[in-house]
């Protein structure tokens, strides 16, 4: 397996691996949303706001794991401001329980603290949040959070 950062020549494959993960999570694929995926894409990546990792077996993309950086106000808790949210994480069935997604999740922590990030955050579906817990994330409500 290759892990590595996705480019803007990913795009389409982005694309259609957010897709899956949507769908997988329950939700009805009944707009088409490829022309604001690719645009969300497009300016993410350009202005380095989404740091997306994929991982490849022959080729083909099977996994990827997001953090998109947001700029919140400081805080006693978080001097800095910035959090990493946690998104697009998608294995494809066939890989799952591989600890792919464990990979994927220390390549954007590491990633997070590199860029001097305290906190990273995210929703977790239903088949995620074992993962997440594992992994050191502790729930704060609708949200897991993980201390860096």
């Amino acid at each position: 397996m290759n892990y590595r950062k996705a480019t803007v020549e990913d795009i389409n494959l982005l694309v259609e691996m957010r897709k899956s993960q949507l769908v997988d999570e329950g939700i009805t694929a009944d707009k088409d949303i490829d022309n604001e995926l690719e645009a969300f894409f497009q300016w993410k990546l350009a202005e380095g706001s989404l740091i997306q990792w994929v991982v490849e077996e022959q080729n083909e993309i099977i996994a990827t794991g997001a953090i998109v950086i947001y700029d919140f106000p400081p805080s006693y808790t978080n001097k800095s401001g910035k959090k990493a949210y946690v998104t697009n994480m998608f294995t494809k069935n066939d890989y799952r329980g591989k600890g792919i997604a464990s990979s994927l999740l220390t390549n954007l922590v590491d990633e997070a603290k590199g860029l001097g990030i305290t906190k990273m955050w995210l929703g977790a579906s239903k088949l995620g949040r074992p993962v997440y817990k594992k992994f050191g994330f502790k729930e704060t409500g609708e949200w897991m959070e993980l201390e860096l």
